[in-house]
């Protein structure tokens, strides 16, 4: 018998993106932060539509839950399908049986009439009942217009802001664009060139920083709350932490697993109901930061949500994962045919 803890939180994620495996490589390698984003992932986004969303946010709910991960704090952005698409998002999530908390991400890079779509999209979905809070893309990307009405709205709705702060040098004066807009509710994703404390947790993304050659955010350095995410990169947090942890005592020996561990355990200040969720790993000691970093191959065998045991013997029990994964692997193939 395994050992057994709450259910994981991915504190920062992207499912929109679970699809891009395989993607039509870009026309001329990106040598920039900028670059990736117009190459890969503003190709990518543009061309989302319904069917492509649900089939990507099933696939990474499904590996969210085989990876022990319950709950998940994600960023959606679909510029040519935005009516709906969080109710899409949340319901994919339902289906496979893992919790999430949505929003959409607002950015001006379509014009005033996509940002105005954007904020109606974050409004109409926590007006219904939806668990979320109001997205911007990033500062640099927004108007200072739109960054107050996003502000604006999610005080209204008594939520926060999530956000990407300064995470390539192109938005590194995001810090004095937020700092008399954000409050304590807001989440900061990344933070790697911030020159300021901001109110807010700050969801740190070790191995998402790594692959674009951003920097190193420099967690231990943040006062406030840490969390982990992925930023798409699928949401297994052991295995995030392991890297978070490894990052960081590259940057400074002192560092321990500990506190890498701790950035997990904050995931669950941030979704309280994933700490009444049960995960049972194949390994007895998931719990001792200085096992599970050095322990390869821990997995889930058994998640209870709510009550519910919605994996057994490392097998969801509300979807069949084969089919799930044809019908993402169809829908990969019609969003490169559209790329």
């Amino acid at each position: 018998m395994g050992d057994t803890t709450p259910g994981l939180v991915c504190a920062h994620h992207h499912l929109y993106s679970t699809l891009a495996r395989g993607m039509p490589a870009p026309v001329g390698l990106p040598t920039d932060f900028l670059q990736i984003l117009e190459r890969v992932w503003w190709r990518l986004d543009v061309a989302l539509d319904l069917e492509t969303i649900r089939c990507s946010a099933m696939l990474g709910a499904l590996e969210a839950l085989e990876s022990g991960t319950t709950a998940i704090v994600d960023h959606h952005e679909s510029p040519n399908a935005i009516e709906g698409s969080l109710d899409v998002v949340a319901a994919a999530c339902a289906e496979v049986g893992v919790r999430v908390r949505c929003c959409y991400g607002v950015t001006d890079r379509h014009g005033p009439d996509g940002a105005r779509r954007g904020l109606e999209e974050n409004e109409r979905f926590l007006a219904a009942g939806g668990r979320g809070m109001v997205g911007v893309h990033a500062a640099f990307t927004c108007t200072d217009a739109t960054l107050e009405a996003a502000a604006d709205l999610a005080a209204r709705r008594g939520v926060g802001v999530h956000v990407h702060v300064a995470e390539g040098v192109v938005d590194r004066d995001a810090g004095a664009r937020l700092d008399r807009l954000a409050s304590p509710e807001w989440l900061l994703a990344h933070g790697v060139h911030l020159d300021r404390v901001l109110p807010g947790t700050l969801a740190h993304n070790p191995r998402s920083n790594m692959h674009n050659g951003v920097g190193y955010a420099r967690p231990r350095r943040w006062p406030g709350r840490v969390v982990l995410g992925s930023d798409g990169i699928g949401a297994d947090m052991l295995d995030e932490m392991r890297v978070g942890y490894v990052r960081a005592r590259e940057d400074d020996l002192a560092a321990t697993p500990a506190e890498a561990w701790s950035w997990v355990e904050a995931g669950w200040e941030l979704v309280p109901e994933a700490r009444d969720d049960r995960v049972r790993w194949s390994y007895d000691r998931v719990d001792d930061p200085w096992c599970a970093v050095f322990t390869p191959g821990v997995r889930a065998l058994d998640v209870w949500v709510g009550g519910e045991q919605v994996l057994a013997g490392g097998r969801p029990t509300r979807v069949d994962a084969g089919e799930v994964r044809a019908r993402a692997a169809q829908a990969a193939g019609r969003l490169f045919a559209r790329m």
